[in-house]
């Protein structure tokens, strides 16, 4: 998964967790939670585990019984997720969704919050998510909608996509990659799995200040270093621009907007 738009690394990984993980992640680590069913379960994965958000409200929903282990490419989302968690529990460790070093038939459960987007190669880790998964066993996994109709992450884009016009930054459009339901659902039938159900969710995203969306943004994901090697002097104008245009379209103290993903539920 080595590619520039999957490290988050620097001052991002806390960043994109004090600004965008309230905002952006927390309503829907609470939905995808709410769909979890614990009878029968005993080992538990979760990919992509980014900051913490979802490994929080697993840990939570969870019989205390059960092995959890929470992964991610980025160690510095690790640590702040080990933070967030405070939960000795939880077995934390790096790993590349498309190498998983788990034996075959280990899971009876596989979770990952928007996290495949950011994989360059789709179908063997989906393919390896399948692989670690018992018979029976789910795969639990959420994925953006298209970016207009997540209006505070389109109004970002579009500002960045006009300061940089002749070679805008490119990031925006790896998280919102993954909106087309017919790939989706090619993707979990060609990785084996026999059945699955696709929902669109619609969520509110409720941002403490117009600014601190921003911020998240623009300062808490890859896109930070993308302006910085393009022009470093361009952050401060990109954030007023986009404080600016979030407050009149989405309002502040605090700044909404409804967001929407899709969640698949797959099953081997």
């Amino acid at each position: 998964m080595e590619t520039n738009h999957a490290i988050f690394s620097g001052s991002v990984p806390a960043n994109y967790d004090r600004f965008m993980g309230p905002f952006l992640f927390e309503p829907y680590a609470l939905d995808i939670c709410s769909r979890i069913k614990t009878d029968g379960l005993t080992k538990v994965l979760e990919t992509a585990c980014g900051t913490g958000r979802v490994t929080k409200h697993l840990r939570e929903t969870l019989p205390g019984a059960v092995e959890f282990i929470a992964t991610d490419l980025n160690p510095g989302m690790i640590e702040i997720a080990k933070q967030v968690t405070n939960d000795k529990n939880t077995r934390f460790e790096p790993a590349d969704a498309q190498e998983l070093p788990y034996a075959d038939n280990s899971f009876e459960l596989v979770v990952c919050q928007f996290g495949f987007m950011f994989v360059p190669d789709k179908p063997k880790a989906f393919a390896e998510a399948y692989r670690v998964l018992k018979p029976g066993g789910c795969l639990l996994f959420n994925t953006w909608d298209k970016i207009e109709n997540n209006l505070i992450l389109s109004i970002a884009k579009n500002i960045t996509d006009d300061f940089f016009s002749d070679n805008p930054p490119s990031f925006f459009k790896v998280p919102f990659s993954m909106h087309d339901t017919d790939e989706l659902s090619r993707l979990v039938s060609d990785a084996g799995f026999s059945s699955h159900k696709i929902s669109l969710v619609t969520c509110k995203g409720v941002s403490e200040t117009a600014m601190a969306a921003t911020k998240g943004m623009i300062t808490g994901s890859p896109i930070y270093k993308e302006i910085i090697d393009k022009d470093p002097n361009a952050i401060e104008e990109i954030l007023i621009r986009t404080e600016a245009a979030i407050v009149k379209l989405c309002g502040d103290h605090p700044a909404t907007c409804d967001l929407n993903a899709f969640v698949t539920e797959a099953w081997k």
